[in-house]
C-alpha cells in the first residue's frame, strides 16, 4: 500500500506540476460546456407518440389516422388509458402522448370546442417544440378539411400542450446535463491515455521496471488518480452547471456522484487499454479520439438513440456514455428512483471490470 501510495502522489504532482497540464484540466472543459451548451442542435424524426383515444366517434378515429399515416411519426402506441400515460414517458418509450377526451366528435357536431391535450417530455426540450410544431400542422389540416367537409368552423379544435420535466421547454436543461456526461469523458479518457505513453517518451517507464513496483500495483497506482482526477473534473462542471447555469438538480446528488464514479472508472479502464498499446503520447490521442467520436455519437447526446438503425441501437450497449447520459439527465430534470439509476449502473460496473482486466492483461504483456 505504501509503494501504490507513493506512485499514486507522484502521478497527481506530474500532472500539476505541469503548466501544460494544469490548463487541460481547467479551461478547455468549461470552454467546451459554453460552446456545446449554445451551438448543439438536434434533429426530430421516427417519433415514437402514444395515443390514448377516449372517444368513439368518427373524427376521433380520423384524427388517429393523420397520425398513422404521418412520415414524422412513424411508432405509435395506442394506451389504453390516462394512467398509462406516466409509465409511458416517465420510461422514455416516447417523448409525446395524445390524449382525445371521450366527447370530442360529439363537441365537433355540436360546434363546440374540442380540446386535445399533448403531452411532452420537457426532458428533451428542442424535441418537444418539434414535435409541437409538428402536431399543431396536422391539427390545423384536419380542421380545415373538415370545415370544407361537414362546415364544421375551424376555431373548435383548441391545442392544449402540457410540458413535464422541464415546463418552460428551456433548451439548457436537455443539453447541458448531456454535457456532463460527454466532457467528463473527455477529460478522463485523455488524462488515463497519456498516463503510460508520456512515461514512455520521458524514459521514466524503465526507472518502473527496476522499481520494486509490481505490475499490478502500477496498474493500481496509474488507476486511482485517473479515477481522482475525472472526479475532480466532473465535480467542477457540476459546479458549473449550478452556479452559472442555475439548473435545478431534481434527484439525489449522492446517486449521481455514485453513479459518475462508476462511469470514471470504466472510461478509466478505457483510457489504460488504450495507453498501454501506444507508444507515445501522439498514437494515444489519436486513438483516445478514435474511440471519443463513436462513443459521442452512440450516446444519444445529438441524436436520439431510437432514431439509429436497430443493428447500431444493440452496439450503443457497449458505450458507457450512454448509460451515464440517460443517470445525469434523468436526476437533473427528473426524480429518478434508486431502482432505476442502479438498472444503468451495473452495466457500467461490467463495462468497467472488462476494461480493467483487458488493460491489466495487455500492460502485463508490455511490461514484461
Amino acid at each position: 500500500m505504501n509503494r501504490i501510495l507513493a506512485l499514486v502522489i507522484k502521478e497527481l504532482l506530474s500532472v500539476w506540476r505541469d503548466k501544460k497540464s494544469r490548463f487541460i484540466l481547467i479551461f478547455p472543459p468549461l470552454w467546451q460546456l459554453f460552446v456545446f451548451a449554445f451551438a448543439a442542435t438536434l434533429d426530430v424524426k421516427n417519433v415514437t407518440i402514444g395515443i390514448v383515444n377516449r372517444d368513439l366517434g368518427k373524427q376521433g378515429f380520423e384524427l388517429v389516422q393523420r397520425f398513422e399515416g404521418s412520415p414524422i411519426f412513424t411508432h405509435l402506441i395506442h394506451l389504453s388509458s390516462i394512467e398509462a400515460i406516466t409509465p409511458f414517458i416517465d420510461n422514455q418509450q416516447g417523448p409525446v402522448v395524445l390524449s382525445i377526451d371521450e366527447e370530442f366528435s360529439r363537441k365537433l357536431e355540436a360546434k363546440e370546442k374540442a380540446p386535445i391535450q399533448i403531452i411532452l417530455d420537457g426532458r428533451k426540450s428542442n424535441t418537444a417544440q418539434i414535435i409541437a410544431g409538428y402536431i399543431n400542422t396536422i391539427v390545423e389540416q384536419f380542421s380545415q378539411e373538415l370545415s370544407h367537409q361537414e362546415n364544421i368552423p375551424t376555431q373548435p379544435i383548441r391545442i392544449i400542450p402540457r410540458n413535464w420535466f422541464n415546463p418552460n421547454l428551456l433548451y439548457h436543461w436537455f443539453t447541458i446535463p448531456g454535457l456532463l456526461a460527454v466532457l467528463t469523458m473527455v477529460e478522463a479518457l485523455l488524462i488515463t491515455g497519456l498516463s503510460v505513453a508520456r512515461e514512455r517518451e520521458l524514459g521514466t517507464f524503465d526507472q518502473l521496471l527496476v522499481s520494486p513496483l509490481l505490475p499490478s500495483e502500477i496498474l493500481i497506482g496509474k488507476t486511482i488518480p485517473a479515477i481522482l482526477i475525472g472526479m475532480a473534473e466532473g465535480m467542477l462542471l457540476i459546479f458549473a452547471i449550478f452556479a452559472i447555469f442555475h439548473i435545478p438538480l431534481e434527484g439525489s446528488f449522492l446517486l449521481l456522484c455514485f453513479s459518475m464514479l462508476i462511469y470514471v472508472t470504466a472510461i478509466t479502464g478505457v483510457g489504460l487499454l488504450i495507453s498501454s498499446l501506444c507508444a507515445t503520447q501522439q498514437q494515444a490521442i489519436l486513438g483516445s479520439f478514435v474511440f471519443l467520436t463513436p462513443a459521442i455519437l452512440l450516446s444519444g447526446f445529438a441524436t436520439p438513440i431510437e432514431n439509429m438503425p436497430v443493428w447500431l441501437q444493440y452496439a450503443t450497449y457497449l458505450n458507457p456514455t450512454r448509460y451515464f447520459m440517460y443517470i445525469s439527465r434523468g436526476i437533473f430534470l427528473k426524480d429518478l428512483s434508486t431502482q432505476t439509476i442502479l438498472n444503468q449502473v451495473w452495466p457500467l460496473c461490467l463495462i468497467a471490470i472488462f476494461n480493467l482486466t483487458a488493460a491489466a492483461c495487455f500492460f502485463r504483456r508490455r511490461f514484461g
